[in-house]
Formats: C-alpha cells, sequence, structure tokens
C-alpha cells in the first residue's frame, strides 16, 4: 500500500470549473487506511479533505474549503496514483463538485 503520510502536493492542472490551482498546496497525513489533508493557495483560503485509501493506493475522497468569494464548497474525488521514476507520487483525479453547480472535472497533482 502507497502510504501518503506527510507527504506535500501540487497542481499540475485542473478543469476550467475548479477552484486548485498551482498555488495550491495538499498537506496528507495518513493513519491505517484514512488518509486527511489539509490544502490552500491560490483561490482557496482554507481546506480539508478525507479519504479511505485501498490496496492499490487509491484514493476515494470527500473535500470542502473555503474559497477567496467567501463561499463554502464541497466535493467527492477518485485519486488513482502513479510513482513516478523518481520514486515521487503523482495523483490523477476525477472529482465532481457536491455543492455549486455539481460540474465534474479532472486534475493532476503531484508530490513535491
Amino acid at each position: 500500500m502507497i502510504n501518503y503520510h506527510n507527504k506535500v502536493f501540487r497542481s499540475l492542472s485542473n478543469s476550467e470549473s475548479g477552484e486548485v490551482n498551482e498555488e495550491t498546496r495538499f498537506y496528507y497525513q495518513q493513519s491505517g487506511r484514512i488518509v486527511t489533508a489539509t490544502y490552500e493557495g491560490g483561490a482557496i483560503l482554507q481546506g480539508q479533505l478525507i479519504a479511505a485509501v485501498d490496496e492499490t493506493g487509491t484514493l476515494d475522497m470527500r473535500y470542502q474549503h473555503v474559497n477567496n468569494k467567501g463561499e463554502l464548497m464541497t466535493g467527492k474525488c477518485v485519486s488513482t496514483p502513479e510513482v513516478l521514476d523518481n520514486g515521487k507520487l503523482r495523483l490523477h483525479e476525477r472529482w465532481q463538485w457536491t455543492s455549486g453547480d455539481h460540474s465534474s472535472g479532472t486534475s493532476v497533482v503531484e508530490e513535491v
């Protein structure tokens, strides 16, 4: 199983309706099969996520944040890991808002 504990990720790409950008940083923690993270930067004032990780390292997560407009946004995401040649992780994400316009998209984040 992939261990996400104490890893930091940054955004490489995101769909147009997403709010995460290259200034956003994610700070992951892990206890057993539970992964949590805080995130901030760019359009995100403060955010939190919680996920269950499976034996392949795939994360089934729910997230919430307050954006720079003062809006509380929520969503769900499945993140599939890729181990890079340098040993760092890249996460390929499929997400959907559960608030706002309920649009969906894809994003990629990579370990710093």
